[in-house]
């Protein structure tokens, strides 16, 4: 049982989604990414579709929960859902049309990858994304969306279980650790070895 606090929580995170069930639409996907400001490694998006008045207690903006916690939501999220959906942009498109359209690919392809299609689609941020669905950006929208925030969840999980298999490859850059952000340790182990072709030359070459 959601406790009083959560409820009036998660109520207000679905705010935005029952102003459009208002309007006549019925499946809303969310859609968040995680990993656009690492040095390397991909930057991931998730779509996803919840059912109306779906409230999965703990569900918030994926960077104020700890990493246990993000998994447990992972799982919770896949039970209720009625669609997820992951899109991946690789270094290498990451580098050919920089990050902010490799972003914006991502999320196409996560939204593509739904199998039940949505009829309206709130991203975070500030950015459309140009798909042929009614859409609309949010700020901080995985602070304010459930939908959104459920998003950011399975995207920063997705991610992060590909950096610790980056990390059994070069197990001297501390990928499971910092998951590819610009720490000092990470920098050192750039400047010491060099880069790998899972880094992303365009964010690391004040450091080579």
């Amino acid at each position: 049982m959601i406790n009083e606090i959560e409820e009036k929580r998660l109520e207000g995170m679905l705010k935005i989604e029952n102003e459009l069930y208002s309007k006549g639409y019925n499946l809303i996907a969310g859609v968040d990414e995680a990993g656009r400001g690492p040095l390397c490694g991909p930057v991931v998006a998730a779509a996803v579709i919840l059912p109306k008045n779906c409230k999965i207690e703990g569900v918030n903006d994926s960077k104020k929960l700890t990493e246990k916690k993000r998994e447990a939501l992972y799982d919770k999220i896949f039970e209720n859902a009625l669609a997820v959906g992951i899109g991946i942009s690789d270094v290498d498109l990451i580098e050919q049309i920089n990050i902010l359209n490799a972003t914006k690919v991502a999320m196409c392809n996560a939204i593509k990858n739904l199998k039940v299609n949505p009829d309206y689609v709130l991203v975070d941020g500030n950015q459309s994304i140009d798909i042929n669905i009614d859409e609309s950006t949010v700020i901080k929208g995985d602070a304010n969306s459930e939908s959104i925030a459920a998003a950011s969840i399975i995207a920063k999980v997705t991610r992060d279980r590909m950096l610790y298999e980056y990390d059994k490859l070069y197990p001297e850059y501390g990928f499971a650790k910092h998951k590819g952000y610009g720490t000092k340790a990470h920098i050192d182990a750039i400047k010491k070895y060099g880069i790998t072709k899972i880094h992303r030359p365009s964010f690391c070459k004040k450091f080579i």
